[in-house]
């Protein structure tokens, strides 16, 4: 009797052993699959905006320099929220956004742009650009608050737009506070990286005149 339960018992182990190793070999010829059919990732490259304006500009203004007309630029800058990545996107249609394969902001433009529009509005202006915390002695004339609407590469990468918001208070009260809006659209002369990065700096830099355009009567 016992005899007849090993046999039994057996034949009952075979065929699970049989679906394990059959699920097991089917698992490998997937994977394997997989492996053979997926194409290699394209090269990473890395995009920054370069550190000065285009073009032959001014000098920047020495640091702790002080002047009557300093200016103080509020922080943060406000951002619409997928400028904090650092997917490269390009605007497609009225509402979409797709992102570039193979491209990657090295620093995402929240934390770029409002350094790099500090300094080039103290380049336009001639004057210090404060932000807080104030060192000992500082004074400003102007305070600045700075909100980017919209930051964006166009359909075929053939031109940048920027749309920014800005109110400019004149703390002496002598005119009560303004706010400002304008687009500003910049070609691309290549849709390579050095093209993107150069439409963006230059958007940058023209905005810039903008603002402190803003600041005369």
């Amino acid at each position: 009797m016992q005899r007849a339960r090993r046999r039994l018992a057996i034949l009952l182990r075979i065929p699970t052993r049989r679906l394990a190793a059959s699920r097991t070999t089917h698992a490998l010829l997937f994977v394997a699959a997989l492996s053979g059919c997926a194409s290699p990732l394209p090269p990473m490259s890395w995009v920054r905006l370069p550190v000065d304006p285009p073009g032959q500009v001014s000098p920047a203004i020495p640091s702790g320099a002080v002047s009557s007309e300093s200016w103080l630029l509020r922080l943060p800058v406000a951002f619409p929220g997928h400028l904090g990545r650092d997917a490269v996107l390009v605007r497609h249609g009225s509402a979409g956004l797709q992102p570039l394969e193979g491209l990657r902001w090295a620093e995402p433009l929240r934390d770029a742009v409002p350094r790099l529009l500090r300094q080039d509005l103290e380049r336009r202006l001639g004057a210090s650009v404060w932000v807080a915390p104030l060192p000992p002695g500082a004074a400003f004339a102007r305070q600045l608050t700075v909100e980017i609407l919209a930051l964006d590469i166009l359909e075929g990468r053939r031109a940048v737009e920027i749309r920014a918001r800005w109110t400019l208070a004149d703390v002496r009260g002598a005119t009560a506070p303004r706010v400002f809006e304008e687009a500003l659209v910049t070609a691309v002369g290549d849709p390579g990286v050095d093209g993107l990065a150069a439409a963006h700096r230059l958007a940058l830099w023209q905005l810039a005149g903008r603002i402190a355009a803003s600041a005369r009567p």
